[in-house]
């Protein structure tokens, strides 16, 4: 059973920044060819936008894990969850991060959703992730836990 899902697609920004590659390509092959320039421009742009919607990662909530892109922690080793936002998600990136914490911070707005882990064995104290929607996945995860049977 899946409690929360939610692709992490990056900001809508993304393709017209990377887009810069163009004329950028175009200006250094155009004193030699000036349409091969803009092909090798627009075949990079390709490719990295290809790489980069190719490689979203995904979040999800199930009745035993949690799963942001490849990692996976059992919800058993989840302490509390705590979501933020604006100020506070400022504060958890900078001042308030433990170096030792592990972190998945992503450029798709200013949420964050720390999980506290209750591994003894695990000398990581806590996750941070990104997320758009900090209260949906913080409450998936306090039920998921809950609900928990293993």
């Amino acid at each position: 059973m899946i409690f929360y899902r939610e692709r992490l697609w990056p900001s809508h920004w993304l393709p017209l920044i990377l887009a810069l590659v163009i004329p950028l390509l175009w200006l250094v092959i155009a004193p030699f060819n000036s349409a091969l320039g803009f092909a090798v421009g627009g075949f990079v742009f390709a490719v990295l936008m290809i790489a980069v919607y190719a490689r979203v990662p995904v979040a999800t909530v199930t009745e035993s894990t949690f799963t942001y892109g490849r990692a996976e922690i059992e919800l058993c080793y989840v302490g509390s969850v705590s979501a933020f936002s604006g100020a506070p998600a400022l504060e958890q990136r900078r001042t308030k991060l433990d170096a030792r914490a592990w972190v998945a911070l992503r450029p798709l707005g200013d949420g964050l959703v720390k999980l506290d882990i209750v591994d003894d064995a695990d000398p990581t104290p806590y996750w941070l992730v990104s997320t758009r929607d900090p209260q949906g996945l913080a409450s998936a995860l306090r039920t998921a836990r809950e609900n928990y049977t293993g």
